[in-house]
């Protein structure tokens, strides 16, 4: 008798439907696993043999084939171990076959509980699009199924409370839909950042338009720490959002019980050892990288110079694309990263040149060596470039509180919605997203503006790119501002942010 099994798999971050099929046949005992199995799909059958008799049921002495279909795709994980179980129970008339919109997913214990596994929300929203009713998960993925709608949750303690829920004897309540508690995480505020004033401008531009920024300054002028209170000031993710960026982190095995979905923009700090494959994702077996954990957010990389030379590198094409595709012998995929790039830096090796206290000890060559590290195409990506001088010790000392970071999201949540109104149907989601085409829609300039674009363009050897950056900047301020055109002042203050000299004086 042959039995199948709705259950689900994952290729990269997404979800796709999978057939445990279950035979027993005469001839030698024997259970084999077949359709591409990995080691951990191969040990799953000592696991199940263990499970079936710790909940009292026989395990059959017979021949058992079990066929994962499709036979052609790598299947990898322990989340095909409850469906395999209940094959075998079904096929050996232990349990009637579950019904065709019902699916299963689990990882089991020689105990007969289950555990958690990563991936379940791809895998969840995968069932729905498959027309999967009833989809039965580990207890402690229970809430996280839930977000993908359309399905009744069950969560599963054990396989004796499930098999006694298939049999009709006790059953288990489904999961109730997953909400966030009342209040909101707290964070770094803008509030406790004493003076920077034009930094912090900068940093409002830069989340209303979800712009790349490079800060550079001396230690202890507050790089590192204005750019970890960015995602206080970055506009709510929406619920498509969430779930995108949710979905990564859920196969990076990132999510947990307590806080099954993203409620804040993610924030990437990667330390700047950091290898490629770390940043863009791979392994053996591709895997999501720091650039896709960071996707709808930010990611930070603090010591910029510091970076290998690769590891720079490998963000250029998933800035400009919004996704990286991962090529390995185990096969393809293709991970989102739409991410906001902030990144800090010294001026020098030593950190000093320009400050007041005139400390550096740093030659020219040094400074251009090191200053050298971030290449030309790299540099030319960030779209605002920010000094950040050392503070003041009055600005230290002064008792007015400075602005709060809800005062400020204020004024970029509105600006968000002015580009949200404006791109509506394009695919666009703030200015930075913005093709070409569309930079020479929304971005036209009267005389004034043209003549100093064409201006700062001839003084400053301006690239294509460079030039469409600065348009796009402009739009932003003039979106803080209310404005519909952009003006010569909106233009100008755009143009500031494009000083590359700051890096060499």
């Amino acid at each position: 008798m042959v039995v199948t099994i709705r259950s689900l798999g994952l290729q990269g971050i997404k979800g796709y439907e999978v057939s445990v099929e279950c035979a027993l046949s005469g001839g030698l005992p024997a259970f084999d696993v077949v359709g591409l199995p990995d080691a951990a799909v191969k040990e799953s059958r000592e696991r199940v043999r263990a499970a079936i008799k710790g909940c009292g049921a026989k395990f059959p002495v017979s021949r058992i084939t079990v066929n994962l279909a499709p036979a052609a795709l790598r299947k990898e994980g322990t989340v095909y171990d409850l469906p395999i179980l209940l094959g075998i129970l079904a096929a050996q008339g232990d349990i009637e076959p579950p019904g065709e919109e019902t699916a299963f997913l689990g990882e089991l214990s020689l105990t007969g509980a289950l555990r958690p596994i990563t991936g379940i929300l791809p895998m969840a929203m995968a069932a729905a699009r498959a027309g999967v009713r009833s989809l039965y998960v580990p207890a402690e993925n229970a809430a996280e199924a839930t977000l993908a709608g359309g399905l009744t949750v069950y969560p599963v303690e054990s396989v004796e409370t499930l098999l006694s829920h298939l049999r009709g004897r006790e059953a288990i309540p489904p999961a109730p839909p997953w909400s966030p508690e009342a209040g909101s995480e707290a964070g770094p505020d803008f509030a406790e950042v004493m003076g920077q004033e034009n930094v912090k401008r900068a940093l409002e531009i830069a989340a209303a338009g979800g712009h790349n920024i490079l800060l550079i300054g001396s230690p202890g002028a507050g790089k590192s720490m204005l750019a970890r209170r960015l995602p206080s000031i970055l506009p709510d993710m929406t619920r498509q959002e969430a779930l995108e960026a949710t979905e990564v982190w859920s196969v990076a095995g990132l999510t947990d019980r307590r806080r099954p979905l993203l409620l804040r923009r993610p924030f990437r700090s990667p330390h700047h050892t950091v290898s490629a494959v770390a940043l863009a994702g791979g392994g053996a077996f591709p895997r999501p990288g720091e650039i896709s954990l960071a996707h709808n957010g930010v990611l930070f990389l603090d010591e910029l110079p510091e970076f290998s030379k690769d590891a720079m590198e490998v963000l250029r094409q998933p800035l400009e694309d919004g996704e990286v595709t991962i090529t390995r012998t185990a096969g393809s995929i293709c991970l989102p990263s739409r991410f906001m790039l902030a990144c800090a830096m010294n001026p020098c090796r030593c950190g000093w040149r320009g400050h007041p206290s005139g400390r550096c000890t740093c030659t020219e060559a040094m400074v251009e060596k090191y200053t050298a590290r971030i290449s030309g195409p790299m540099l030319d990506r960030m779209d605002l470039h920010v000094e950040v001088p050392s503070v003041e010790f009055e600005a230290m000392r002064r008792r007015e509180k400075p602005e709060s970071s809800a005062q400020v999201k204020v004024r970029v949540n509105a600006a968000r919605a002015r580009q949200a109104e404006r791109f509506a149907g394009t695919g666009a989601a703030c200015n930075a997203h913005m093709t070409a085409a569309m930079v020479g829609e929304f971005c036209r300039l009267d005389g004034a503006g043209e003549r100093i674009l064409k201006a700062a363009f001839d003084r400053m050897g301006l690239t294509a790119r460079s030039h469409d950056r600065i348009l796009r900047v402009a739009r932003t301020i003039a979106d803080l501002e209310g404005e519909e055109s952009i003006s010569a002042a909106h233009l100008a203050e755009a143009i500031q942010y494009r000083n590359t000299q700051i890096l060499r004086k």
